[in-house]
């Protein structure tokens, strides 16, 4: 059961429950710096302690036969605006650790689902100690273990009770891989003094229009050093750098309507990011959008044909596909299920290939949020062509087998404190048979006449979305566009709307996607399912679709409008 969402950051977290998920368009928990000498004393103090909890356990009733530790070692810095004045400047650090420790044998252990439930191996997680101090380490680890043992026997009693003759075994069986990557020095690829200054800039625009309600600019910059220990002998060491810079501002409209509208960047460092004149230029483009946006219709309810943008269309996959190729779910009787059976047969035109590749760093100019060497299971990324030319070939696997796919492919993935179940990385969508933008709105005008539609839909931007995949609720998705344009038939400019949703069923919606472009896109996101919220890419062409159907938005408001303007700095455009 999966709810995902693909959202710009706007909160501090993301909820995360069984069955549910969601995407960001940006990192909310971004954590920065401290002295970097001797931290990867941090391993040799986890190995030491994993293998004396492991003598004792490998020979209790019932004996463990597999632990890992993983330890997420964040540091980095917080910025953040609003109209011109920095709201907040400080480095982070922190430490997570997880613990996962398997009951049984690799063919059946505490994970095995019993009835309609599966635990997926959750291990217990626990804030750590900042310094390499062994005892105090080893106490937490300790402790955990500890605790993740005695959680995986009583798990492991239940699914004795229950004969099952399943030949697909529970955890798969995966070479060592021993992998050390040099330390970042956070405090040397950040100077604050002139990000301050920077991001003071980006949201000083902002104050002169007093309809602008809210108006922040922040920037998360972090090293996540990602420690992985295993009983299997696997020992990992590696870094997840990432500058993520996010701008967001609201207008109120005249119905009293609260809109958002937000601009995202990201790169491996923050001296990749774009230059201070290429964000500010943006910044213009956002003003001007919301104020068309305070002044635009509502859109009704609507069913006939649209374009997706580049970006659009990927978050559109990431919501519809990319979920129903994740292994793992597709062990569980309360999944849909929708691809199970579906390997080897069309599930897509003839004309489109998709792949998921974490070890692809950038895409055109821009840095993949997806990327990585080793997943959070100890297992080597790998590039998984898993449609190729329409026909479904694969799945993305984490250590959690299916019938005819017993090997991890490196998707295995997780927040820091949480256990890994397969997730997406870099999703890429190609087309053997690009065509212009042009012809795209062609195709729409002419589809829009057959159908006897005054207007067709072209979603330009969105924030996110979400979707169901489990077999209780209806196998949905919910895209959430923030510029959305009419494109009329006979041949009125374009007209921006605001307040909708794309929504639709995944197998009817491929059905009705008939051309894609010839420019891609990239949205990049954090996505947030069973085992947290982890970055994720998207690149895609643009779509056209023969059918999409729209709804209404929850109209969003923030109160009562305020007696007395809002204070102005300078004047108005």
């Amino acid at each position: 059961m999966l709810l995902k969402k693909c959202r710009m950051l706007r909160r501090m977290s993301c909820i995360n429950k069984p069955g549910r998920g969601r995407l960001w368009i940006a990192l909310a928990f971004m954590i920065p710096v401290l002295n970097l000498s001797g931290q990867d004393e941090l391993l040799t103090i986890m190995t030491n302690e994993l293998d004396r909890e492991y003598e004792v356990l490998a020979k209790a009733d019932p004996p463990a036969y597999y632990i890992d530790y993983r330890i997420n070692d964040i540091r980095g810095y917080e910025l953040a605006s609003s109209f011109g004045s920095l709201m907040s400047s400080r480095p982070i650090h922190r430490r997570m650790g997880h613990v996962r420790v398997r009951v049984g044998d690799y063919q059946r252990d505490n994970t095995h689902e019993v009835g309609m439930f599966g635990s997926f191996g959750r291990g217990p997680s626990m804030m750590m100690p900042l310094e390499n101090q062994p005892e105090a380490v080893n106490y937490a680890l300790w402790k955990a273990t500890d605790q993740g043992y005695n959680r995986a026997k009583n798990a492991y009693e239940k699914v004795l009770e229950k004969p099952d003759s399943s030949a697909v075994p529970d955890f798969s069986n995966e070479q060592s891989t021993q992998f050390t990557e040099p330390a970042l020095n956070v405090s040397e690829l950040m100077r604050v003094s002139i990000w301050e200054k920077r991001i003071k800039e980006l949201s000083a625009p902002f104050a002169r229009h007093e309809d602008i309600t809210s108006a922040n600019a922040a920037l998360y910059f972090s090293v996540d050093r990602k420690y992985f220990t295993s009983t299997e002998g696997t020992r990992i060491v590696q870094n997840a750098p990432g500058a993520y810079l996010i701008i967001t501002a609201n207008i109120r409209a005249e119905d009293g309507a609260d809109i958002p509208i937000y601009k995202t960047y990201f790169a491996f460092s923050p001296k990749n990011l774009p230059s201070q004149e290429q964000m500010l230029r943006d910044v213009e483009e956002l003003i001007k959008t919301l104020k068309e946006l305070k002044h635009a219709p509502l859109a009704e309810p609507y069913s006939g044909p649209a374009i997706l943008a580049p970006e659009v269309a990927g978050v559109f996959f990431h919501e519809i596909f990319g979920h129903r190729i994740e292994g793992h779910r597709l062990r569980s009787k309360m999944d849909g299920q929708t691809f199970k059976e579906k390997v080897d047969q069309q599930v897509l035109d003839g004309s489109l290939s998709v792949t998921s590749d974490p070890g692809l760093k950038t895409m055109g100019n821009k840095d993949l949020i997806g990327t990585y060497q080793y997943d959070d299971e100890g297992v080597k990324g790998q590039r998984v062509k898993v449609v190729e030319d329409g026909k479904l070939k694969t799945f993305l696997m984490s250590r959690s087998p299916l019938d005819h796919f017993k090997k991890s492919n490196g998707h295995g993935r997780a927040q820091a404190g949480m256990s890994p179940v397969s997730r997406q990385s870099n999703l890429i969508i190609e087309t053997s048979k690009p065509v212009s933008t042009e012809e795209l709105r062609k195709a729409l005008i002419a589809e829009c006449k057959k159908q006897n539609k005054e207007y067709g839909y072209y979603f330009a931007e969105v924030t996110g979305g979400f979707t169901f995949t489990d077999r209780y609720s209806t196998n949905s998705f919910n895209i959430m566009p923030t510029r959305v344009y009419r494109v009329f038939v006979d041949g009125r400019p374009d007209q921006l709307v605001r307040g909708v949703a794309l929504i639709g069923t995944p197998l009817a919606m491929f059905a009705e996607i008939a051309a894609a472009g010839d420019e891609t896109g990239t949205f990049t996101g954090i996505c947030g399912a069973e085992s947290g919220g982890v970055p994720v890419s998207a690149t895609s062409p643009a779509l056209y679709v023969r059918r999409i159907e729209t709804q209404k938005m929850v109209k969003r408001e923030s109160g009562e409008k305020p007696l007395l303007k809002r204070p102005v700095n300078g004047e108005e455009n």
